[in-house]
């Protein structure tokens, strides 16, 4: 069963143009409502935490160095199938292939500054919300 919630970084190539404010627009005109939110810089060691997944490949450190160069908004969204809607949202990860009107489209300039992170997965949504916010920062 889909689940009811999903997690985004708004990444600091968005927030570094200027174009938060124009994504979240976009997020609650698809019809997600916002559970937490909050403006933050990671740390090189959260950023290494955050994408151990990536840990073993050649651009980790590259990625890493990328999302500690400015801030980043994270937010935790609902919505019915909210993992696949925000997903078709934001578009393919190589903004040239993103389907017009999407996130990526409209503000990602290259695979690597491709504007937001969304989860892949309900179960990497919950993680990932967690790792960003604790429970009492959340909604119901």
């Amino acid at each position: 069963m889909a689940g009811n919630r999903t997690f985004t970084m708004i990444k600091p190539d968005a927030t570094g143009a200027g174009h938060t404010g124009k994504i979240i627009d976009k997020i609650i005109e698809a019809g997600f409502s916002i559970k937490a939110m909050k403006w933050a810089q990671l740390s090189t060691s959260q950023a290494q935490e955050f994408y151990a997944v990536h840990s073993e490949r050649p651009f980790y450190g590259e990625l890493v160095e990328y999302m500690t160069s400015a801030p980043i908004v994270a937010a935790i969204l609902e919505k019915d199938n909210a993992v696949e809607d925000f997903r078709t949202l934001i578009g393919a990860t190589k903004p040239e292939e993103a389907a017009e009107g999407t996130i990526r489209k409209m503000f990602a300039t290259s695979i690597a500054a491709n504007a937001v992170h969304g989860s892949d997965s309900d179960d990497n949504a919950k993680i990932e919300g967690e790792f960003h916010f604790a429970s009492t920062e959340v909604t119901a």
